[in-house]
This record gives C-alpha cells, sequence and structure tokens, in this order.
C-alpha cells in the first residue's frame, strides 16, 4: 500500500482541492482509495467521500491519543491500494506549536509529504522556502511539491528548476483556474451544493491528470 500526507506552506494553498481531485483520479484508475483527514474538520471529509466513495477519518492528537490515531489509519488503511491523507493549516501548525500538527502525525504514521506550495506571484524565490521545509525536521520525508496556481509553462519552469535546486521532487502543477476555486466551507450539504462540488471535483482530477505526474507519485 502507497500512503501520502498532503501538506501545504501554508493555509489556503489548495491542499483540498489537489487532495479531493488525486482522490477522485486514482479511483477512476481502478484503485481502492482511503482518505483521512488531519485535526477534527468534518466538512473536508465529507469532500473526500464524495470524490472517492470511500469514509474519511479524522486524524486529531488534540482529542484522541496517538495510539488511538495509529489504530485509526492502521484500521482503515489495511485493504486500501492508496492511503491519503489531508493535512490542516500549514504544515508545522498545530494546536501548540509542532503539536497537533500534519507534520507531527506525517512523522507518527511515518507518511511522505506531497508538499502543495501556493505560487502566485512566486517564481525561483520558492527555492529556499522548498528547502526550508525539507531541512527544518530531520525525521520528515517530503517526497516532492506540487506547485498551484500556475500561470504558464514559463512559469512552472521557473518553479520546476527552484524545486531541483532546492533538492525536492517536482510532481508538476495545477494552473490558475477561477473553476477550481471552493466558493464556500459550507458546500457539500445541500443537493445542489454536492453537484457543485462534485463538478469541482471533476475539474481538479482532469486538472491533476493533466499536469501532475500521478505515476511518479505512486512510485516514490
Amino acid at each position: 500500500m502507497k500512503s501520502f500526507l498532503i501538506g501545504a506552506a501554508t493555509s489556503n494553498s489548495g491542499k483540498t482541492t489537489f487532495t479531493m481531485g488525486l482522490l477522485r483520479a486514482l479511483t477512476q484508475r481502478g484503485l481502492c482509495v482511503q482518505p483521512f483527514k488531519c485535526g477534527p474538520d468534518y466538512i473536508d471529509t465529507i469532500f473526500h467521500h464524495m470524490a472517492s466513495g470511500n469514509e474519511s477519518l479524522n486524524l486529531d492528537t488534540f482529542m484522541a491519543s496517538a495510539q488511538h490515531v495509529r489504530k485509526i489509519f492502521s484500521d482503515y488503511s489495511q485493504n486500501a491500494d492508496v492511503a491519503i491523507a489531508e493535512g490542516v493549516m500549514g504544515l508545522f501548525d498545530g494546536y501548540d506549536g509542532f503539536h497537533g500538527s500534519s507534520a507531527e502525525i506525517a512523522i507518527m504514521l511515518h507518511l511522505p509529504v506531497i508538499l502543495i506550495v501556493n505560487a502566485k506571484s512566486m517564481a525561483y524565490s520558492v527555492a529556499p522556502l522548498i528547502y526550508g521545509f525539507k531541512n527544518f525536521n530531520k525525521n520528515l520525508q517530503i517526497a516532492g511539491v506540487v506547485f498551484n496556481n500556475v500561470g504558464s509553462e514559463n512559469h512552472f519552469r521557473f518553479l520546476k528548476s527552484a524545486c531541483n535546486d532546492a533538492g525536492v521532487e517536482c510532481f508538476g502543477y495545477m494552473a490558475k483556474n477561477s473553476e477550481l476555486t471552493i466558493p464556500g466551507r459550507h458546500l457539500g450539504l445541500t443537493i445542489s451544493e454536492r453537484q457543485e462540488m462534485n463538478r469541482i471535483i471533476e475539474a481538479a482530477a482532469k486538472e491533476i491528470e493533466k499536469h501532475v505526474d500521478i505515476d511518479k507519485i505512486l512510485e516514490s
């Protein structure tokens, strides 16, 4: 079984959109994908269920013990081809410094991290940012980076060069696209909102199939 945690440099970097799209893309390839969500969030777990067809479970070290979190992850992942946990806030942001953060859960469960970086208004300057995330905690494995809000192929060329110089694999990017924006955190509850969210999930999956090397992610 392959397993990953989708983390980000900051909140609102596109974690949820990428996670939903990847869940749907992998499911459409015939894989059984088990989703998880770091923290007590209950809205994103609804989105995960819509994208993958499987119930999403919370991994929360604030209200549950580390032992319980390990058991939940193990029990629900055992029959899956791929397990994907979506992080919360920035990768190292917890309820008390590092504690409760996505990074803490990734280390606890030995999950490589796919780092989502919002590349809006940034180019080669992402290199020191990525380098810092890679080297800040030696117990954390950054498997690779996916850039979000990329304006053009030329923009991506600078970003990929920066990623390579930081010593981290670049898995690809998601283009700047207003149709991939989640309008509100309440979405996914009514029938009409579920239809709109399903459209966004499908569009995100197509974008990921087009610009992200899914095979490389599965091989990493």
